[in-house]
């Protein structure tokens, strides 16, 4: 037989109080790396492997600071007019932007070598 409820008895959903392990999780930060310019030489490949034959400029082993890194490849990509992508600490930009992309790295007190192609 089903138990009828009354107004007074609440059922208990959900809990904002300490005890709630759920908003501890999002708090915890990424060990990340700072970023000093001067120190960090940077590789810009270029890559066409599986990829449908299409060129992309890629610098690869970046340091672990995604935030600072996704905001350097929103950069890089408007300035090359083109799209791209930050994953995996490697910037990937389509097309062969390497010239454009050395520049504005030397810019901002990066080392950058061209690799690859």
């Amino acid at each position: 037989m089903a138990k009828i409820l009354k107004k007074e008895e609440t059922t208990l959903l959900w809990s904002d109080e300490a005890g709630d392990q759920r908003k501890n999780n999002k708090n915890k930060k990424a060990n990340t790396q700072d970023v000093v310019p001067a120190d960090i030489e940077l590789k810009i490949w270029i890559e066409k492997n599986k990829r449908g034959g299409k060129t992309v400029s890629v610098i690869k082993d970046l340091p672990h600071n995604p935030k600072y890194f996704q905001k350097l490849a929103k950069d890089l990509k408007k300035s090359c007019g083109s799209g791209g992508v930050f994953k995996n600490d490697t910037i990937e930009i389509q097309g062969d932007c390497r010239e454009k992309m050395k520049s504005i790295l030397e810019g901002l007190g990066f080392k950058v070598k061209l690799a690859g192609g």
